[in-house]
Protein backbone atom coordinates (compact mmCIF):
# COMPACT_ATOMS: atom_id res chain seq x y z
CA UNK A 1 0.00 0.00 0.00
CA UNK A 2 1.34 3.38 -0.63
CA UNK A 3 2.34 6.23 1.68
CA UNK A 4 -0.11 8.58 2.57
CA UNK A 5 1.36 11.37 4.09
CA UNK A 6 -1.65 13.08 4.63
CA UNK A 7 -2.96 10.19 7.73
CA UNK A 8 0.71 10.58 9.60
CA UNK A 9 2.10 14.35 8.85
CA UNK A 10 0.34 16.78 11.61
CA UNK A 11 0.37 19.34 9.31
CA UNK A 12 -2.39 17.74 7.30
CA UNK A 13 -4.59 17.24 10.41
CA UNK A 14 -7.38 19.98 10.76
CA UNK A 15 -10.80 20.03 12.24
CA UNK A 16 -13.67 22.39 11.77
CA UNK A 17 -14.28 24.59 13.60
CA UNK A 18 -11.00 25.08 15.17
CA UNK A 19 -8.05 27.07 15.10
CA UNK A 20 -5.49 25.36 15.68
CA UNK A 21 -1.65 26.55 16.39
CA UNK A 22 0.96 24.62 15.08
CA UNK A 23 5.17 23.91 14.04
CA UNK A 24 4.87 23.23 9.92
CA UNK A 25 8.02 21.58 9.18
CA UNK A 26 9.91 21.92 6.56
CA UNK A 27 8.53 20.22 3.13
CA UNK A 28 9.65 19.92 -0.32
CA UNK A 29 6.77 21.07 -3.51
CA UNK A 30 6.83 20.95 -6.85
CA UNK A 31 5.83 25.11 -7.54
CA UNK A 32 4.69 27.11 -10.16
CA UNK A 33 3.83 30.98 -9.64
CA UNK A 34 1.25 32.98 -11.60
CA UNK A 35 -1.67 35.62 -11.29
CA UNK A 36 -5.51 35.91 -11.34
CA UNK A 37 -7.98 34.60 -11.22
CA UNK A 38 -8.14 31.23 -11.32
CA UNK A 39 -11.98 30.27 -12.52
CA UNK A 40 -10.57 31.98 -15.93
CA UNK A 41 -6.85 32.95 -16.17
CA UNK A 42 -5.38 30.55 -18.92
CA UNK A 43 -2.01 30.03 -16.65
CA UNK A 44 -3.97 28.72 -13.70
CA UNK A 45 -5.04 25.73 -15.96
CA UNK A 46 -1.75 25.45 -17.44
CA UNK A 47 -0.05 25.28 -14.20
CA UNK A 48 -2.13 22.54 -12.71
CA UNK A 49 -1.83 20.54 -16.53
CA UNK A 50 2.22 20.40 -15.64
CA UNK A 51 2.04 20.24 -12.06
CA UNK A 52 0.31 16.84 -12.43
CA UNK A 53 2.10 14.99 -14.21
CA UNK A 54 5.22 15.82 -13.34
CA UNK A 55 3.91 14.54 -9.45
CA UNK A 56 2.51 10.94 -11.51
CA UNK A 57 6.22 10.43 -12.99
CA UNK A 58 8.00 10.89 -10.13
CA UNK A 59 5.90 8.65 -7.80
CA UNK A 60 6.12 5.99 -10.65
CA UNK A 61 10.41 6.56 -10.73
CA UNK A 62 10.50 6.47 -6.70
CA UNK A 63 8.66 3.13 -6.08
CA UNK A 64 10.48 1.83 -9.69
CA UNK A 65 13.81 2.77 -8.87
CA UNK A 66 13.75 3.17 -5.13
CA UNK A 67 10.88 0.93 -3.79
CA UNK A 68 9.03 3.26 -2.17
CA UNK A 69 5.33 4.28 -3.13
CA UNK A 70 3.91 7.50 -1.82
CA UNK A 71 0.32 8.59 -3.10
CA UNK A 72 0.29 12.25 -5.36
CA UNK A 73 -0.60 14.34 -2.83
CA UNK A 74 -3.25 17.23 -3.08
CA UNK A 75 -2.66 20.39 -4.87
CA UNK A 76 -1.67 23.14 -2.49
CA UNK A 77 -1.89 26.85 -3.06
CA UNK A 78 0.52 30.41 -1.62
CA UNK A 79 -1.97 33.24 -2.35
CA UNK A 80 -1.47 36.93 -1.51
CA UNK A 81 -2.44 40.26 -3.44
CA UNK A 82 -1.82 44.07 -2.77
CA UNK A 83 -4.40 44.43 -0.32
CA UNK A 84 -5.66 41.54 1.28
CA UNK A 85 -9.15 42.70 1.56
CA UNK A 86 -9.23 40.61 -1.82
CA UNK A 87 -9.09 37.65 -0.24
CA UNK A 88 -11.68 38.90 2.74
CA UNK A 89 -14.04 41.37 2.33
CA UNK A 90 -14.24 41.93 -1.38
CA UNK A 91 -12.74 38.73 -2.76
CA UNK A 92 -11.19 40.77 -6.07
CA UNK A 93 -9.83 37.41 -8.03
CA UNK A 94 -8.86 39.42 -10.59
CA UNK A 95 -5.76 40.82 -8.07
CA UNK A 96 -4.62 37.42 -6.86
CA UNK A 97 -1.29 36.20 -6.79
CA UNK A 98 -0.59 32.36 -6.45
CA UNK A 99 2.11 29.76 -6.38
CA UNK A 100 0.45 26.34 -6.84
CA UNK A 101 2.21 23.21 -5.20
CA UNK A 102 1.88 19.84 -5.39
CA UNK A 103 4.36 18.69 -1.93
CA UNK A 104 7.03 15.32 -2.88
CA UNK A 105 8.68 12.94 -0.57
CA UNK A 106 12.25 13.80 0.50
CA UNK A 107 13.78 11.16 -1.23
CA UNK A 108 12.78 13.37 -4.26
CA UNK A 109 16.37 14.99 -5.83
CA UNK A 110 16.85 17.65 -8.28
CA UNK A 111 18.40 15.07 -10.67
CA UNK A 112 14.43 13.02 -10.28
CA UNK A 113 12.77 16.08 -10.35
CA UNK A 114 15.11 17.18 -14.35
CA UNK A 115 14.53 13.66 -15.81
CA UNK A 116 10.95 13.49 -14.69
CA UNK A 117 10.35 16.76 -16.33
CA UNK A 118 12.05 15.14 -19.75
CA UNK A 119 10.28 12.60 -19.34
CA UNK A 120 6.89 14.50 -19.01
CA UNK A 121 8.11 16.48 -22.32
CA UNK A 122 8.86 12.84 -24.01
CA UNK A 123 5.46 11.77 -23.39
CA UNK A 124 3.71 14.03 -24.85
CA UNK A 125 6.00 14.74 -27.97
CA UNK A 126 5.24 10.77 -28.72
CA UNK A 127 1.43 11.38 -28.04
CA UNK A 128 1.99 14.36 -30.41
CA UNK A 129 0.30 16.63 -27.81
CA UNK A 130 0.59 20.71 -27.87
CA UNK A 131 3.54 21.81 -25.49
CA UNK A 132 2.52 23.07 -22.14
CA UNK A 133 4.26 26.50 -22.05
CA UNK A 134 4.62 26.22 -18.55
CA UNK A 135 6.11 22.86 -17.72
CA UNK A 136 9.54 24.37 -17.25
CA UNK A 137 8.71 27.15 -14.96
CA UNK A 138 7.61 24.23 -12.30
CA UNK A 139 10.55 24.68 -9.83
CA UNK A 140 11.27 22.15 -6.61
CA UNK A 141 11.47 23.89 -3.94
CA UNK A 142 11.61 23.76 0.01
CA UNK A 143 8.73 25.89 1.77
CA UNK A 144 9.36 26.41 5.94
CA UNK A 145 6.27 27.84 7.38
CA UNK A 146 7.42 27.15 11.02
CA UNK A 147 4.76 28.56 13.64
CA UNK A 148 1.29 28.86 11.70
CA UNK A 149 -2.56 29.01 12.70
CA UNK A 150 -4.75 26.45 10.76
CA UNK A 151 -8.43 25.44 10.48
CA UNK A 152 -10.52 22.93 8.52
CA UNK A 153 -13.06 24.87 5.95
CA UNK A 154 -15.83 22.73 4.25
CA UNK A 155 -17.74 24.65 1.64
CA UNK A 156 -17.62 26.57 -1.55
CA UNK A 157 -13.87 28.37 -2.13
CA UNK A 158 -16.02 31.60 -1.73
CA UNK A 159 -17.39 30.92 1.22
CA UNK A 160 -14.39 31.24 3.32
CA UNK A 161 -14.15 34.90 3.74
CA UNK A 162 -15.93 34.86 7.04
CA UNK A 163 -13.53 32.21 8.35
CA UNK A 164 -10.51 34.16 6.80
CA UNK A 165 -11.72 37.65 8.42
CA UNK A 166 -12.10 35.65 11.64
CA UNK A 167 -9.16 33.97 11.87
CA UNK A 168 -7.39 37.45 10.69
CA UNK A 169 -8.59 40.07 12.47
CA UNK A 170 -9.99 38.02 15.86
CA UNK A 171 -7.92 34.61 16.49
CA UNK A 172 -4.41 35.38 15.56
CA UNK A 173 -4.22 39.05 17.16
CA UNK A 174 -6.18 37.42 20.82
CA UNK A 175 -3.75 35.03 20.51
CA UNK A 176 -0.48 37.07 20.84
CA UNK A 177 0.48 36.67 17.31
CA UNK A 178 0.68 38.45 14.01
CA UNK A 179 0.94 37.24 10.22
CA UNK A 180 4.07 36.75 8.73
CA UNK A 181 3.73 34.09 5.45
CA UNK A 182 1.36 33.87 2.84
CA UNK A 183 -1.78 32.35 3.12
CA UNK A 184 -1.58 28.62 2.88
CA UNK A 185 -4.71 26.62 1.45
CA UNK A 186 -4.88 22.85 0.93
CA UNK A 187 -7.24 21.38 -1.27
CA UNK A 188 -8.12 17.78 0.27
CA UNK A 189 -11.23 17.35 -1.90
CA UNK A 190 -11.55 16.75 -5.92
CA UNK A 191 -13.02 19.84 -7.35
CA UNK A 192 -14.21 17.69 -9.92
CA UNK A 193 -15.80 14.99 -8.41
CA UNK A 194 -17.10 16.88 -4.99
CA UNK A 195 -19.89 19.43 -4.84
CA UNK A 196 -19.05 22.75 -3.75
CA UNK A 197 -21.22 22.54 -0.26
CA UNK A 198 -18.52 19.30 0.76
CA UNK A 199 -15.71 20.64 -0.34
CA UNK A 200 -12.74 19.95 2.53
CA UNK A 201 -10.33 23.02 2.40
CA UNK A 202 -7.29 23.85 5.21
CA UNK A 203 -6.90 27.05 5.74
CA UNK A 204 -3.27 28.27 6.73
CA UNK A 205 -1.75 31.10 7.88
CA UNK A 206 2.02 31.58 9.42
CA UNK A 207 2.56 33.35 12.28
CA UNK A 208 4.85 34.45 14.58
CA UNK A 209 4.66 36.01 18.27
CA UNK A 210 4.14 39.23 19.22
CA UNK A 211 6.96 40.97 21.71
Amino acid sequence: MAIDPKKTLDAYAAKRGEFRILEVPPMQYLMIDGAGDPNTAPAYSDALAALFPLAYTLKFESRKALGVDTVVMPLEGLWHAPDMASFTSRRDKSAWVWTLMVMVPDHVTTEMFTDAVEAVEQKAAKKKQSHNPTLRSVRLDTLDEGLCVQTLHVGSYDDEAPVLADLHERFIPDSGLRMTGLHHEIYLSDVRRVEPAKLRTILRQPVERVG
